[in-house]
């Protein structure tokens, strides 16, 4: 019979209840997503916490409440904040140490593994199904990984070329609610997946 896992305790200080309410979030959701993505749980009363999970877990968890609540002093946090420090600290890693070993895409440069729980289902998701759309948070690997995986299937000859596909927009329509032509909302976003495609593969078969 496994032992009971000991709490980890911590306060947060200063206490300041604008400061508090902004690292919890609306409905507490900030807390709710950390505890989703570290596979831990979090109690507080007020400003003291106890983290539920695996001590190396639950520590680099309140490291990460504690950078947090620094960053309130001067930002207003939200759930795309908190999923970009989760993502750029890799803790998500740490929770799952085995989860980036089941996925390798195959470059000429060598093997791409996605990190994390949230990059194995994107990657999943795109070999598995002819389409996909994947949204999130600037800086996460969406366009890096679904370029990782086009350069796979040709290196591995499922397909035959790559294709970059502009939109097709009719005379007088717009694209999307920006300011800018199509040249200039299309062209970020192709170069983008260009620079990528050039340092996944040496290969030429790619098209735009």
């Amino acid at each position: 019979m496994n032992a009971p896992i000991e709490p980890h305790r911590f306060t947060l200080e200063p206490f300041e209840a604008r400061r508090f309410a902004n690292l919890c979030g609306q409905f507490d959701e900030h807390l709710r997503l950390i505890e989703q993505r570290l596979e831990l749980e979090i109690r507080n009363r007020g400003n003291q916490f106890e983290l539920i999970g695996p001590p190396n877990v639950a520590q680099s968890a309140e490291n990460l409440l504690r950078r947090l609540y620094r960053e309130t002093k001067t930002t207003e946090l939200s759930p795309d904040m908190v999923h970009l420090y989760l993502q750029e600290s890799g803790m998500e890693d740490l929770a799952n140490p085995n989860a980036h070993q089941g996925v390798a895409l195959r470059t000429r440069k060598g093997n791409i593994r996605p990190r994390g729980a949230n990059q194995q289902r994107y990657v999943k998701a795109i070999l598995d199904n002819d389409i996909n759309f994947g949204i999130g948070p600037a800086g996460t690997g969406k366009t890096y990984l679904a370029v990782a995986c086009a350069v796979d299937a040709l290196e591995r000859e499922q397909v035959r070329r790559i294709l970059l596909v502009r939109p097709a927009v009719e005379a007088g329509e717009k694209l999307g609610f920006l300011p800018g032509d199509l040249a200039q909302k299309i062209d970020p976003t192709c170069a983008r997946c260009t620079t990528r495609s050039t340092r996944c593969s040496a290969s030429s078969t790619w098209h735009g």
